[in-house]
């Protein structure tokens, strides 16, 4: 996936688009597709109390400035009182345009990257839908774009929503959780299925991560504003990542609104956490999205000794702040370790092509959610807290 050359970039830049729902990769949409039935617990990659994609091993190797190390374990709520309701990005590696309703690894993989963590702060909810494919992303790259389908992919996310809210929700609140394509879903959704209903009102937040929301420059939004305190609820938490040293090149569409009056939200996580830090729960292995993309995970000791844990966690390495650019508006990332220190200040994320060519505009997309992980919890756990006191008042 080369970044150089007119032709590889406008690729590129229509693959970055498409990866959020911006870029019309298809024909007409298969109105006559047979709906899912969300019924059928086998349409749920998640639903609480069950052992599937969500009960998996999260435990995390904290690795400190000085070497020191320790193993957190983690343990899921099943008595959490909000439920989270999540819906993957781009990660199905099936041949087709659209993919099937059979979990494959990869689904598997991106529920324990991205989602399964909150389990300790909400009940979990992650439906398969037959999004667009891996496949039909690098056709698009080839040059040889597959007919993919949309509106199929976001008609099952209004199906599973709709039998969330009549089976599953009674009353309580949720939290709204999306990467890339899926934060694209989520954005129709609310506009479309739930802003101006009653169930506008269970929204605690939304988590809008790795995709372009768009914002009015000057005055905020109404209904689901941008979240800028820690307990507020029924707002809106939305960034797209980049290192500091590779900001997003102007073909980029990342972080970028092209109607006049409107910029893409950034809203940094550890600010709202009180923090100057990230705290990240980062993969020691593959993140979980985009498989043969990514380049090699590092080694998090300077020694080059092995982490036995799926996650590491890295107190104090990750600053961030949002940052206006040009057109841009994005979540700025910088290491702040000692390189010459034991803990390694190098971190992976970064789309990688043939010949080791860093797709730059795709910044790190591929941790996107790792990068903010810990403070995301822990801001949902404040919402829950005053949503609920809310609720009571009421």
């Amino acid at each position: 996936m080369s970044a150089t050359g007119p032709t590889a970039m406008k690729r590129l830049r229509c693959l970055a688009a498409a990866a959020v729902l911006g870029c019309m990769l298809t024909a007409a949409p298969t109105l006559a597709a047979t709906p899912n039935d969300y019924g059928d617990p086998a349409s749920w990659l998640c639903l609480p109390g069950r052992d599937d994609a969500c009960a998996v091993d999260l435990s995390t190797t904290v690795i400190h400035a000085d070497g020191r190390s320790e193993v957190e374990r983690f343990r899921a709520d099943p008595d959490a009182p909000i439920d989270c309701f999540y819906v993957y990005p781009t990660v199905s590696n099936d041949p087709m345009p659209n993919s099937d309703m059979d979990a494959g690894d990869e689904e598997l993989a991106v529920i324990r990257a991205q989602f399964a963590r909150f389990g300790s702060v909400c009940r979990t909810y992650a439906p398969l839908y037959r999004q667009v494919t891996l496949t039909a992303l690098r056709s698009l790259i080839a040059g040889e774009p597959m007919a993919s389908d949309r509106a199929l992919a976001y008609q099952d996310v209004v199906d599973a929503w709709n039998h969330y809210l009549t089976h599953y929700n009674e009353g309580r609140g949720v939290v709204l959780i999306g990467h890339s394509q899926g934060a694209g879903m989520l954005t129709a959704l609310l506009r479309n299925e739930i802003s101006m209903k009653p169930s506008a009102r269970q929204i605690v937040s939304a988590l809008i991560i790795g995709s372009t929301f768009p914002v009015p420059v000057d005055e905020p939004a109404t209904e689901f504003p941008l979240c800028q305190s820690a307990d507020q609820t029924g707002c809106v938490i939305s960034f797209v990542s980049f290192r500091d040293e590779l900001p997003p090149p102007d073909q980029s569409r990342f972080g970028r609104v092209e109607e006049p009056g409107m910029k893409a939200a950034c809203v940094n996580p550890a600010e709202l956490n009180g923090s100057r830090t990230l705290n990240a729960y980062l993969a020691t292995g593959a993140t979980g999205i985009a498989a043969g993309n990514e380049g090699a995970a590092p080694s998090w000791l300077s020694s080059g000794a092995a982490i036995d844990t799926p996650f590491v966690q890295v107190p104090g390495l990750l600053g961030a702040e949002c940052v206006r650019d040009r057109n841009f508006h994005y979540l700025s990332v910088r290491t702040l370790g000692d390189p010459t220190g034991p803990r390694s200040d190098r971190i992976g994320g970064d789309v990688v092509g043939p010949g080791g060519v860093i797709a730059a505009d795709w910044g790190l997309h591929l941790i996107d959610m790792h990068l903010a992980m810990g403070d995301l919890i822990t801001i949902v756990a404040r919402q829950s807290e005053a949503w609920i006191e809310r609720r009571d008042s009421d």
